[in-house]
């Protein structure tokens, strides 16, 4: 999600410090949480700045570039697998359990294309009613 303008940010403070309303009104009135409001007015108590935190470390991946790779070994032999599969595959090959959004990531991430067989869909689903 993208941070909020600094815009924003000061017309929040501007209000806040005019004394006239809580926190729970300025949440309202500008149409963020009261969440950001309380973390928004800390920090300004804290470091004298409203301006949005800057990310200095990405997250890790979850999976390294070996098990990476046996990803699209997984795909390559089954082009046509569901995430949920390529999901089981992967548990089974690496012993390690993603989420299936977690395996749409990686593919994305390694440019990695799979086609869905419709046909195999259709009678899959078929198979499950």
């Amino acid at each position: 999600m993208k941070a909020y303008s600094l815009d924003l940010r000061q017309k929040i403070l501007d209000t806040y410090l005019e004394g006239r309303m809580s926190q729970r009104q300025l949440a309202k009135r500008f149409c963020v949480t009261l969440g950001f409001i309380e973390k928004l007015l800390k920090q300004y108590r804290e470091t004298g700045t409203i301006a949005p935190k800057v990310r200095t470390q990405q997250t890790p991946t979850k999976l390294n570039e070996q098990q990476l790779n046996v990803l699209k070994e997984i795909v390559e032999a089954k082009n046509d697998a569901t995430l949920s599969e390529i999901r089981e595959s992967l548990k089974e090959k690496i012993g390690i359990t993603i989420g299936i959004s977690t395996v749409d990531r990686m593919l994305q991430k390694r440019e990695i294309k799979f086609k869905k067989n419709i046909l195999t869909m259709v009678i899959k689903s078929k198979i499950s009613i």
